[in-house]
């Protein structure tokens, strides 16, 4: 089986996706828009902790959303996806979720933008990227944000950076109903180029680790699956762990969310009252301790270690937390059979999506050729590859003024 790599850091590829959107839009609105981009994220550790106010390491990645927007004289909002093909109307004073999903990234955000109480016109968009849905990279994230930011620079709206990530993350709590943090948003916005961003999720403070991975490349494998599991038990996960949080504080006020817990109240308040909540809680502990140990490691580039607290997270969501598969377990797996292959885990919500691999750039092309070989005769499923780069956030690309007519 021939190895197949995604590349995506390809100039040519991207030129050509803006290429067809501004023809897109031009198509069906007949006015040259804006265009703005935004990007998926990879999370190298700290995984279902910014919900409980933990510390992540997130990074946008060389994955992602073009959008192309232009106001209208009226106050209908007009949308079309490339990768759909297919269109939805609506109105500023009608929103209401679309029946289809994937207007309701867009529509959220546009609703949020409404409660904040600034005053739009009706737009027109038109989205698509390489983002690979449903693989945990957060293409939704992605779609937020570059609708958030284009409105804010459209309409001259004067949110900071971080608003904007809040509103992206209020648009799918509130609208989408998924109730997740703001880990996803905030690495779409704030992305620098070959960085990972340490993020705390309590007071919104954050640094960057520079990530400059010498001889090692980073690999995603994704399963290609997406259990039907994953949009209820993500919820239910944040539930257990706000139980936990509960349970603790009858005894210690002062805890406002698993931040501040340690390993010996969960033993002393929560263990007995309720062992599966217990064994949530305790992961999510154990990662947000296990980041800052991870941070330390790559600012010494100790990548052997970090690796091996990538295995320890991965333990951790599938047999305490409880959301990964057979499919990313058996990836998992794999990858531990070979010595090049310094870390992996799986990655974002659980039961399906992509794992994450640390692994030496000599032997990227043969362990992915032997994975993909072994995948496809266990699961009878392709396994798609995707080798990244760390890249910078959302991002104006240009204005109607600098296309030539």
């Amino acid at each position: 089986m021939q190895c197949v790599i995604d590349y995506v850091n390809n100039y040519c590829f991207h030129m050509h996706v803006v290429d067809d959107l501004i023809s897109a839009f031009r198509k069906h609105f007949h006015t040259p828009p804006f265009l703005f981009s935004s990007p998926g994220r990879i999370n190298l550790i700290g995984e279902h902790t910014d919900y409980n106010n933990g510390l992540v390491l997130p990074a946008a990645i060389d994955k992602r959303i073009y959008l192309a927007i232009g106001k209208r004289s009226d106050q209908e909002i007009h949308l079309y996806s490339m990768d759909y093909q297919d269109s939805y109307v609506s109105s500023l004073s009608g929103i209401s979720l679309s029946g289809k999903l994937w207007p309701d990234y867009l529509l959220g955000v546009i609703d949020q933008v409404q409660r904040s109480g600034a005053e739009l016109m009706g737009v027109n968009i038109v989205f698509g990227g390489d983002i690979p849905q449903g693989a945990g990279l957060s293409s939704s994230a992605a779609i937020e944000c570059a609708v958030a930011y284009g409105l804010n620079y459209v309409f001259n709206l004067g949110y900071s950076s971080l608003e904007i990530a809040r509103i992206g993350q209020a648009a799918e709590n509130n609208f989408v109903g998924v109730k997740c943090g703001i880990m996803d948003q905030f690495a779409s916005v704030f992305g620098k180029k070959n960085n990972l961003i340490r993020l705390d999720c309590e007071t919104g403070e954050y640094r960057y680790i520079p990530f400059d991975l010498l001889d090692y490349s980073l690999v995603l494998f994704d399963t290609q699956i997406k259990h039907s599991l994953a949009f209820s038990a993500y919820n239910k996960r944040r539930q257990e762990c706000e139980h936990g949080v509960e349970l603790i504080q009858k005894y210690r006020p002062a805890v406002r969310s698993l931040r501040q817990a340690t390993m010996e109240m969960l033993k002393e308040y929560v263990y007995e009252k309720d062992e599966v909540v217990y064994r949530r809680c305790s992961y999510v502990v154990s990662e947000i301790q296990r980041l800052k140990e991870a941070c330390n490691d790559l600012l010494v580039k100790d990548f052997y270690r970090f690796g091996q607290r990538m295995y320890e997270t991965h333990d951790g969501l599938r047999d305490l937390y409880e959301v990964s598969c057979s499919e990313l377990d058996f990836l998992v797996d794999q990858a531990k059979l070979h010595p090049e292959v310094l870390g992996a885990r799986m990655m974002g919500g659980g039961f399906g999506g992509c794992t994450i691999n640390l692994i030496k750039t000599e032997a990227v092309d043969r362990v992915s050729s032997e994975l993909m070989k072994a995948y496809q005769e266990v699961n009878k499923k392709e396994l798609k590859v995707y080798r990244i780069q760390i890249e910078e956030g959302t991002q104006l690309l240009s204005e109607p003024n600098e296309y030539k007519k």
